[in-house]
Parts: structure tokens; sequence; C-alpha cells
């Protein structure tokens, strides 16, 4: 068994013991089950529970356990539990949590709640959250921490020891340090490692990296999440317009923020819109109300393909073996369009296509739609000659399926970089809308082939 699959099956057996111990109103059991469980997995099996529960496993933790579980559920459950805790314990529990989770949460929250958990803050977390909560949404700004440690260029070695110990339990991180100059701008940083490794009296002038890799406040979240990946990177210092140093963005922000971002260009590409919600925890009518928005579109640009075929009943009436062709021709539209979307749209999320750029691309696309569908073209003629006998029928078929690969492949590389340079989000092409826009092209273009080729 894989180490993956060994977790999989522990967590699932902490949240059906926890859920049987909770039933049976065994609160010690429950709190001793809870004790050798990593918090995110605590979490996870609390989100299970059912609501009149979470608040009682939530209680039996330690303060300290029940800030770090905290960080880790879903926002829905945060939620539920702000609105079921007293007063106090909300004060402790989000006053303790990290500044950058801590608006995360807020972004969640009505306005009214929030300004009565900014009330409740110690007056340092205040101004830390409403420095981010300052900030653009998806910005380097809403998820970067305050909590690293500055220093001066002037300090020893020694001396900068010091202060890591007297900051060290406040910060987030400490294997990067930081070094400003008088103006707090950036001006170098040195690891953990090489601090260890130098004599005490050295300044930290002679042993930073001068050339560090920053971002500013208003870079957006992706980008982050691509530089550090790029320079191989546990932290990442943020800068304002006067590249003064405002708060550092970790590996672990990261990993959230490509989760959350993959999320959202899958749910994209299925034509679906989930504006950050977790999908499985909406109620129904919001998923109704999301997912026929997209699927309203499709209706109405199909009743084009059926108002097409329609028109061409006379030819269909002469030849009807023509319609046993339409499933094939348009299914297969679909699927090449769909593989160069999504191909495209992931090269432009991984900027992979910055140096080819859109004409080149959609170049290669059309030539590989060409050879794809002389490939099926071949073997489509042969096939629907076999079935049908009618060459004049399997050519017009074969031409096509060419024509169709070609048109769906252009319309599936062009169209991300067409919203991309509308300032939307290229992944809103999604696969349906470009294989129905290929069905009412390719019907036509099928019908009048056929007409060419039949002589009709």
């Amino acid at each position: 068994m894989t180490t993956s699959a060994k977790h999989t099956e522990l967590r699932q057996l902490v949240r059906s013991q926890l859920l049987l111990l909770l039933e049976s109103n065994n609160l010690q059991g429950a709190k001793s089950l809870l004790v050798p469980v990593q918090p995110v997995d605590i979490a996870e099996a609390i989100e299970d529970l059912p609501e009149s529960m979470q608040v009682i496993a939530f209680r039996l933790l330690s303060k300290a356990e029940a800030i770090e579980v905290y960080e880790y559920l879903d926002s829905s459950v945060q939620q539920a539990l702000i609105q079921k805790f007293k007063r106090q314990e909300v004060r402790e529990v989000v006053d303790q949590m990290s500044p950058d989770d801590r608006v995360r949460l807020f972004d969640e929250l009505p306005a009214k709640v929030v300004r009565q958990l900014l009330e409740q803050l110690s007056p340092e977390e205040r101004q830390a959250t409403n420095l981010l909560l300052g900030y653009e949404e998806d910005t380097a700004g809403r998820v970067m921490t305050p909590e690293y440690i500055s220093l001066k260029e002037t300090f020893t070695v020694s001396e900068t020891i010091e202060r890591i110990r007297q900051q060290a339990s406040k910060s987030e991180i400490i294997y990067y340090l930081y070094v400003t100059n008088a103006s707090r701008q950036l001006v170098g940083i040195v690891s953990l490692r090489d601090l260890v490794v130098s004599e005490p009296d050295l300044p930290l002038s002679e042993i930073m990296t001068r050339d560090v890799v920053s971002i500013h406040t208003d870079t957006d979240q992706e980008e982050v999440a691509r530089t550090i990946q790029r320079y191989d990177l546990l932290a990442l210092p943020v800068v304002d317009r006067e590249d003064r140093l405002v708060g550092v963005v970790t590996v672990d922000d990261v990993i959230d923020i490509i989760e959350r971002e993959a999320t959202e260009d899958i749910y994209a590409l299925g034509g679906l819109q989930t504006d950050g919600d977790n999908y499985f925890q909406m109620n129904l009518w919001t998923v109704a109300r999301q997912r026929v928005v997209w699927l309203f579109v499709l209706l109405i640009t199909n009743t084009f393909t059926g108002w097409i075929i329609s028109s061409q009943q006379s030819l269909l009436e002469q030849v009807v073996i023509l319609a046993a062709f339409i499933p094939l021709l348009t299914g297969t539209g679909g699927n090449v369009g769909a593989q160069s979307s999504t191909v495209v749209i992931r090269g432009l999320n991984t900027d992979d296509l910055n140096d080819l750029g859109p004409a080149k691309v959609v170049g290669r696309e059309a030539i590989a739609g060409a050879l794809l569908g002389a490939i099926l073209g071949i073997v489509v003629i042969v096939w629907a000659y076999f079935l049908q006998g009618n060459l004049a029928v399997a050519i017009s078929v074969g031409i096509s399926l060419v024509a169709i690969a070609v048109l769906a492949s252009v319309a599936g590389s062009s169209l991300p970089f067409l919203f991309r340079y509308l300032g939307l989000d290229p992944a809103l092409m999604s696969a349906p809308f470009i294989t129905t826009a290929v069905d009412v092209i390719g019907v036509l273009i099928y019908f009048n082939i056929a007409r060419v080729m039949l002589r009709l």
C-alpha cells in the first residue's frame, strides 16, 4: 500500500471513530483520539461531521491546536463555527491566525461580521489585517504575510541571531532573513544556513545576497506562484511601489493558490463558474443557477445546427445516407477543438506560449488539425465506402472531416487568445462552447461539400 493510500485510510478511520464517539457522548475518548492526529486531518474530520457536532469536536481541542486546525477548515465551516462561538473564543482564535489566513476568512464573511471581528483583534493584528485588506483580491498583497524578520545591513551575525531568538515566535518564516536600508527598502537577503556558518562579528553586508528576487503588491497571484516555481524558492518578498518591504509570500500559500486557480480553470473548461466556492458545499439551487447560464447559451447555439439541417431537407431527401455521418463529423470536430483549446489555455496559464505568439500557435494547431483530418479522413472514406458503397458520399465525408478538423483547431487555439486580449479569462472559451460553435459551422461545410461532390 502506498503512503498516500495509508494516509487516506487513516483519515477515514479517524472520521468514522470520531463520529461514533461523539454520537455516544464519549467526549474524553474523542479528545484522546485527536491527540496524535495532524491538524489538517483533524480539520477534514470535523468538516465531515454533522454541523451540530462540529462545534463540539472543535471545543475538544486545546487552544494551540484549535488555532492551527481552524486555518485548515473550509471557509463555510469557519463561518458556521464563528456564529456559534462565544465572543471571547472568536477573538482568541481569530487573533492568533496568521494575517494572510485571517484575510481569506474575512473575504468570505459579511462586512458587519468583519467589522466586529476587527474590533476584537489586538492593535498589532488589526493593523496587519487592515494592511492586507487594502490590496485587491488575487494579488500578492492579499496573500502575503507581514510576519517576517527584517534586519539592517549593519547588524553583525551575533546581533542577528539574537534578534531571531526574540522574534522567531512572531514570525511565519525564519529560513530567509530580509535586509533593508533606513528607508525600509529591500537591499538583500540572508539565508539561515549562511548565518549559522559565518563568523559572529561579520556584518550582514558581507554575507547577504544583493540580487534579490521580489514581487510587487499588485502582482497577480498566479504570477507569484510561477515566480516561486521558477526560482525554487520557499518564500518570496513583496515590496510596494517604492521598493519598501511590506510582506512575504510563503510556499504553502502558493500551493493553495495553485490548487484554487487549477480548480477554477477546470470548472471554467466545463462551462461552470463557482466564484471560488467549494462546488460540493454549494446548495443545489446555486449549482443549477450557475450551470444553466452556459447550458442556455449552448442550447441557443445548437438551435442553429438544427436550423441548418432542416434547411437541407431537399438534399437529405435525395441522399438520406448523408444524415448518418453528421454525428461522426460534429463529434470529431468538437473533440479536435477541445484538444486545441485545452493545450492553448494551459499554455497561456503557464506562460509556455510567450515565446511563440498567437500567430505561430494558431498556425501550428492549424497544421496539426490538417494532419489529424487527413489521417482520419482517409480512414473515414474507406469505412464509409465499405458501409454504403457510395464513393461520392464517402469522399464528401472525408473532405468535410479534413475541413472541420482544421476549423476546429484554428477556433480552439485562437479564441482563448481573443478572450485574453479582451481581458477575460481564456478558460471561459471552454470546450463546450467551442464544440457547439464547430458543430454549427461544420454541418454547414459538410452539406455544401456534399452538394458539390454529388452535383445536386
